[in-house]
């Protein structure tokens, strides 16, 4: 509509935008945290949990003023998907912190390790890239940071297949085999996670170059 042109492009969302990354570096920097020592897990799986419903609370507001602007600043789609995937890496990375929690793992792990540090590096530079969004001016900015991302996302990659090409070396029990089972998933689920990641950063690029 012509009309659209002329209207005020409600910002709102990129403030969301914002507050939804800062609150994914806080939870990656709780499961990194978490990984790197394995102390206070259950303190640290119940602050994963409240950043997690507050993940949740903060994509109901996105959705809710998505329900309520007439013109947004960018595509209402793209606007969906950030939100939505941001979610989607908060989540995974408490399910992480969970699993943790349940399956009462105590000994640190540096495999483990190295995917919370890849995490936390991950939500920091989301966090740096998201608000360039905000201008179009700006938004060339955000390839570089993207491409970062992808380029740790196949860090992961690489840390799972080297975790799982030793997993079950040394297994010679019934308990020892569990635990291998159950770092397995831990190790996929983590790696999931930074999928997730760059996910946000695909959309991002999108956004990028349809506006450019």
């Amino acid at each position: 509509m012509v009309l659209a042109r002329f209207l005020p492009r409600d910002a709102q969302f990129f403030a969301l935008f914002r507050e939804a990354v800062a609150n994914a570096v806080e939870t990656a920097e709780v499961l990194a945290n978490m990984l790197a020592t394995m102390e206070d897990v259950e303190r640290k799986a119940r602050r994963l949990r409240d950043l997690e419903h507050r993940g949740d609370e903060i994509t109901h507001r996105v959705f809710s003023a998505l329900n309520s602007t007439f013109v947004t600043p960018i595509d209402r789609e793209d606007i969906r998907d950030l939100a939505s995937q941001l979610d989607d890496f908060v989540d995974y990375i408490e399910e992480a912190g969970r699993r943790i929690s349940l399956y009462r793992i105590a000994e640190c792990n540096e495999r483990a390790a190295l995917f919370g540090k890849v995490l936390s590096e991950q939500a920091q530079i989301l966090a740096e890239a998201i608000p360039h969004l905000e201008h179009a001016k700006e938004r060339d900015r955000v390839l570089r940071y993207t491409v970062e991302i992808n380029r740790l996302e196949n860090e992961a990659d690489d840390a799972l297949s080297q975790a799982l090409a030793v997993l079950y070396d040394g297994v010679d029990d019934i308990p020892g085999l569990i635990k291998a089972i159950r770092w397995g998933e831990l190790y996929q689920l983590l790696e999931d996670a930074t999928d997730r990641a760059e996910n946000v950063a695909n959309t991002m690029e999108g956004i990028v170059l349809k506006h450019a």
